[in-house]
């Protein structure tokens, strides 16, 4: 069975609330969680699998091989972080022809200079106008499936301040963009001003640490906003768990040991079962049964 499609499931919830994943395990228990979808971002694929900051080390061929692995592993739609597209028009037609043959039905592009960096990092600047935009007619004209739901990230606001960020954000509508994504808006009333200004399709990112405030999914659906991510909750627990069981073990005292999930849930979670009765089914003591008769 085809996997929904973010466009779909805008339809169903508002905000459509995203986890963000970082690798395959993380997408399984989003998707055991209850979650509808989920977000790839490159800030935490470049941390989890590559060891890096977000701060341009990684492009297209990094990035890909971990959204296809994460893809692979849960059949749930998901919005991926496209960064700045890695180059011109044709090189942002590419990336995205490249994730919607791995099964990616939506994805946002920023309007950053390379090398980008995290939106909620300093050291930030924005391409001219013309330039994404012409990157969003370009995909919007040349995508393989017209359920693909492209999202135009601006980061103007810090560098320019909201005005700015609000007339590129209206622009990059016109030009073909499906929702907007204004990156690091400082408060409340900001966000709901967005909404107000922009009639679209609105994204917010809920980043912990970051220069936005952390909202509820409930409050941000009563602002208006379509979808919501909260694309390194994960990452950040798990890496402080990590951190904790490290510590523990160099301590000898162990005295985290039987705190976390247990063996058998830990093999419920990677689908042993499923393989279990595959491997019962069709395995080799089947197989000999069924040459002998028996």
């Amino acid at each position: 069975m085809a996997r929904k499609t973010i466009r779909s499931l805008l339809n169903e919830e508002k905000p459509l609330v995203l986890p963000g994943a970082h690798d395959a395990l993380s997408a399984l228990l989003i998707k055991q969680a209850g979650f509808k979808g989920f977000f790839i971002g490159g800030f935490q694929t470049a941390g989890a699998r590559h060891g890096l900051p977000d701060i341009g080390l990684c492009q297209l061929g990094e990035f890909g091989a971990a959204f296809r692995d994460m893809v692979n592993a849960c059949d749930l739609p998901v919005l991926v972080d496209a960064d700045n597209g890695y180059g011109d028009v044709k090189n942002c037609v590419h990336l995205l022809h490249s994730y919607e043959r791995m099964g990616i039905s939506a994805l946002f592009i920023e309007d950053q200079v390379a090398p980008k960096r995290c939106g909620h990092m300093a050291g930030k600047r924005v391409v001219p106008t013309e330039e994404m935009e012409a990157k969003l007619r370009a995909m919007s004209a040349n995508r393989m499936d017209p359920e693909t739901f492209i999202v135009a990230r601006t980061d103007a606001r810090a560098i320019h301040g909201l005005d700015e960020a609000l007339r590129r954000a209206e622009r990059y509508v016109r030009a073909g963009a499906d929702g907007v994504f204004i990156e690091s808006m400082l408060d409340e009333e900001e966000m709901a001003r967005a909404v107000r200004e922009i009639d679209t399709v609105h994204v917010a990112n809920m980043l912990e640490g970051g220069l936005s405030p952390i909202v509820k999914p409930s409050v941000l659906g009563e602002m208006g906003y379509g979808i919501a991510l909260y694309g390194i909750t994960l990452l950040l627990r798990v890496v402080k768990t990590m951190q904790l069981a490290l510590a523990d073990l160099r301590s000898d005292e162990l005295k985290l040991v039987g705190t976390g999930a247990n063996f058998d849930d830990y093999l419920k979670v990677v689908g042993i079962d499923r393989w279990r009765a595959i491997e019962e089914q069709f395995g080799e003591e089947h197989a000999d049964a069924a040459k002998t008769g028996h």
